[in-house]
């Protein structure tokens, strides 16, 4: 099965792998057919668990190999300023997206929705917001395919794109129903909860499309591609995941989950990259 799916077209496999990322949020949204609601200390352990597998992902996945890729194409001493530029980009671009699309984060009253003022519904603000963050996620398993299906970026294999599409897919399961719940708390019926937990990672497979089209057409955006999503990422990471596993009283299990969450991602890179 591997090797049919070594032979696809990088764009096509990073599709799959956004389609795959997309299908654990699914499966995340759909636990609102089986609970009402989720304890507090569950969703800050799960924000924890989702910032942890970022920050292994942003490093091991995508910094790594945007620095070794500039080390073995002539950079030289200025190996980092590709992965200086992109990671800056990264985070510019997250921070220009959160002042266009209004959006609230969990957890927040309403009244500490960002963005242009709007009258979109609590539930609608907070699918707004899950869906800003899941737009890095998608650029990274993109362009990671691009990568490692064209032996490019230093030895990132096709097996290390396969292991970021696992990581981030496991962070989507309890991502998901990190959205789906509370918005079930507020009054929506199973099905609107569903829907709309799991539209929240459709962008995750045209994302993925779009870093890794990227990718194949320019191979010397390479470098700043890899840097540019983990940016992104870590952006969400400190600007969101961080502040919402922290603020309820639940701080040590909170960084708890963040280590669980950057050891398994970690473990996935390192042994299958």
């Amino acid at each position: 099965m591997l090797e049919t799916f070594s032979g696809f077209n990088p764009v096509l496999q990073a599709f799959i792998a956004g389609l795959f990322t997309w299908g654990c949020t699914i499966v995340g949204s759909s636990f609102v057919f089986l609970f009402k609601t989720v304890n507090r200390k569950v969703l800050d352990v799960m924000s924890g668990f989702a910032a942890g597998v970022m920050i292994a992902a942003s490093f091991w996945s995508l910094l790594a190999p945007s620095i070794t890729f500039a080390e073995e194409n002539g950079y030289g001493v200025w190996a980092f300023v590709p992965a200086a530029i992109g990671f800056l980009f990264g985070g510019v671009f997250l921070r220009l997206t959160d002042a266009i699309i209004p959006h609230l984060h969990l957890g927040e009253p309403i009244e500490n929705r960002e963005g242009p003022t709007t009258g979109a519904s609590r539930n609608v603000l907070l699918f707004l917001a899950i869906t800003i963050h899941n737009i890095p996620e998608g650029l990274a398993v993109g362009v990671a395919f691009g990568a490692a299906a064209h032996g490019l970026a230093g030895g990132n294999t096709l097996m290390g794109a396969i292991g970021l599409a696992l990581g981030i897919g496991l962070q989507n399961i309890p991502e998901g129903s990190a959205l789906s719940m509370p918005i079930r708390a507020d009054g929506s019926s199973r099905w609107k909860a569903f829907n709309l937990g799991q539209l929240s990672a459709i962008v995750e497979p045209i994302s993925a499309v779009i870093g890794a089209f990227a990718v194949v057409s320019m191979q010397a955006i390479l470098p700043y591609a890899l840097a540019f999503a983990a940016g992104a990422m870590i952006f969400v990471v400190v600007e969101e995941l961080i502040p919402e596993s922290q603020t309820n009283g639940n701080s040590d299990i909170a960084t708890m989950g963040l280590m669980v969450g950057f050891t398994i991602m970690m473990i996935l890179d390192v042994a299958l990259g």
